[in-house]
């Protein structure tokens, strides 16, 4: 066993820079996502708007990767990527997904589970043309998720789109927006003791929220 290995289970840490009541947190679960959003934000944690995004393919293995946020509202949370990666192929056999947000710094995740959907042509479009250059040659450069030779595939690839789009590549037609409509929303903030607070969130037939708290 290495060193690394041995001073694993020794490894601890007392979470005790806020708490999360029922009183306190908002009704609406996507108003409390924004205070804590906005919150991590404000204290310039690394990458607040990274997520982690799980999916699950038709042979039931589960599988994560990192995406980043770039937009939410009533209708779910939204990333974009190539619909022909591994996720874009698993969620079009399985639409059902989770994602979740660590916020180190703050002592606090966020996960969120739901239903995934394609957004719009205009909404991928709109997006896609506020991107710099490089990341927009970049979408058609890399066929995301497949076996290539090595890194000369995606420099060849980009100076030949580069080359043919100028200075106005089109979106892709395997590039694009999901849209994750949450039904479960939880929240976890660290507690001394790991006596933690989990609040849970679950949408009702009536649309409703039901706010519950879980035990740590």
């Amino acid at each position: 066993m290495t060193n690394t290995a041995a001073h694993l289970a020794d490894l601890r840490k007392s979470y005790e820079r806020a708490e999360l009541s029922e009183q306190a947190s908002h009704a609406d679960p996507l108003k409390q996502f924004e205070q804590w959003l906005t919150e991590a934000i404000a204290a310039q944690v690394p990458e607040p708007n990274a997520m982690t995004l799980a999916t699950v393919a038709s042979n039931l293995r589960p599988s994560t990767r990192v995406v980043l946020i770039k937009g939410y509202d009533e209708r779910g949370i939204v990333w974009f990527t190539n619909y022909e990666s591994r996720k874009g192929q698993e969620l079009a056999g399985n639409p059902y997904a989770a994602l979740q947000f660590h916020w180190v710094e703050l002592e606090r995740v966020v996960r969120i589970e739901g239903v995934v959907e394609k957004i719009s042509d205009a909404e991928s479009n709109a997006y896609f043309n506020s991107r710099p250059l490089d990341s927009r040659i970049g979408a058609w450069a890399s066929p995301q998720s497949q076996v290539i030779a090595g890194r000369s595939v995606l420099v060849t690839n980009a100076a030949r789109y580069g080359a043919k789009f100028m200075l106005q590549p089109p979106r892709p037609p395997h590039w694009g927006g999901f849209r994750l409509q949450p039904d479960r929303w939880e929240f976890w903030q660290g507690r001394k003791s790991r006596l933690h607070d989990r609040l849970r969130y679950t949408k009702e037939s009536n649309q409703r929220w039901l706010r519950e708290r879980l035990a740590p």
